[in-house]
């Protein structure tokens, strides 16, 4: 037992496959804060226009997302990768020259089939890389490449334009995305039974979904419908307050205390099972959303994104965790898969339904009420997770 302990989570393969995934999200970020001031301001487009540039990459990804998982049993999780990143990278660098609103929102729906087939297989292939009684722990580390990747995207996005152009701003992004396809290129990565499907032809739900990472999978929608409001709406919530300066650092908080909880609830999560970790998760981010809801000061501005870390930062990665254990290790690219169908669904739902929100009642008012609506996650966390044949699936892959 002893031994097994110390099997290693940082190796070669696991750090190639975390650097790839922070070059694709610093993108995804990079692009999704950057592309509706081009619009704007460049194509000389409405915010409605603007808006849907965000969209149209969601809808595309959320489509793909569930054929991803047989694609990567049938093809290969490298080969997929491969493939997915090189033409993700492709349709970073035509940034360049489209200079229309048509071709852009084409490129854009275009680009999301390929960072939905490429997130999902770096996600299955840190399963596959991580030992499976530490898998807590290193798909913790390997989520904080995606969490990382939200503070430097925007940054890095903000910073440029206020000092070059947008066609050096697409051409560094797409730089970062081609070190991306370098790192794993040279990254040794086994198939975990993949010739399993290939028996199979016929195309079934089973290809699409993985029935038993569902209930986690709905857990973390509901999540994201939360988190899309701070996604959303932090800095025009911001601006309003005149906090906008302060906002820039929500972000950086966030971060910060995340990566020093991170390595603390994923030994956790591992050693004494998901609940002690996530319940604790769910409160601190409802906690953080209060916060968020009567802020006035940088000081308390800054103290809600502490919170939101801890607890969106902690519990996404315990549910993507907790969704690839309660399935086959097989089926880890349908896990995956299944998780960020109804991950991404709820960001762009969320996204949607709160702007209406707070259209009606204002910022504040909607943080407070996402944040009673996070007492309802908790409700149906318990209701649905804590069923008996989900805790004996953790518990006999944890230990």
């Amino acid at each position: 037992m002893k031994q097994e302990n110390k099997q290693p989570i940082w190796t070669k393969s696991f750090i190639s496959i975390s650097l790839s995934n922070f070059f694709i999200f610093i993108a995804f970020y990079g692009l999704l804060t950057s592309l509706p001031i081009y619009v704007v301001n460049e194509l000389d487009r409405s915010k409605v226009d603007a808006g849907l540039i965000v969209t149209i990459f969601l809808l595309s990804a959320i489509i793909v997302r569930p054929f991803s998982g047989k694609l990567l049993d049938d093809f290969g999780k490298k080969r997929m990768l491969m493939i997915s990143l090189i033409l993700f990278t492709l349709c970073s660098f035509m940034y360049l020259w489209i200079d229309q609103y048509a071709s852009l929102l084409a490129l854009r729906f275009f680009q999301g089939i390929w960072f939905s087939i490429a997130t999902t297989a770096t996600g299955s292939i840190a399963a596959d890389l991580v030992p499976i009684k530490r898998r807590g722990e290193g798909l913790g580390y390997f989520v904080m490449s995606t969490n990382l990747a939200v503070v430097f995207g925007p940054l890095l996005a903000l910073t440029l334009i206020q000092v070059a152009s947008f066609s050096i701003l697409f051409l560094v992004f797409a730089l970062l995305i081609t070190a991306g396809v370098l790192f794993t290129a040279t990254s040794k990565i086994d198939e975990v039974h993949s010739e399993v499907t290939k028996v199979r032809k016929r195309l079934q739900l089973s290809d699409l979904l993985d029935r038993k990472a569902l209930p986690i999978a709905f857990i973390g929608s509901l999540v994201a419908v939360a988190y899309s409001s701070v996604l959303s709406f932090l800095s025009i919530y911001a601006q309003e307050l005149n906090l906008l300066d302060a906002a820039s650092f929500f972000f950086v908080v966030f971060a910060v205390v995340m990566l020093i909880a991170r390595p603390f609830s994923g030994r956790l999560f591992d050693s004494k099972g998901p609940h002690i970790v996530i319940y604790p998760a769910l409160v601190l981010f409802l906690i953080g959303l209060v916060l968020l809801s009567v802020t006035q000061s940088a000081f308390m501005l800054l103290l809600s994104g502490a919170f939101i870390g801890l607890g969106y930062g902690t519990v996404v990665p315990s549910l993507q965790t907790l969704a690839i254990q309660a399935t086959d290790r097989n089926r880890s690219g349908h896990a995956t898969a299944t998780f960020f169908t109804l991950f991404d669904t709820g960001i762009a739902a969320g996204s949607y339904i709160l702007g209406i929100v707070a259209t009606q009642l204002g910022y504040g008012q909607l943080y407070f009420y996402t944040a009673v609506f996070m007492i309802v996650v908790i409700v149906f966390y318990k209701l649905v997770l804590n069923r008996k044949e989900v805790i004996s699936l953790n518990l006999k892959e944890t230990g």
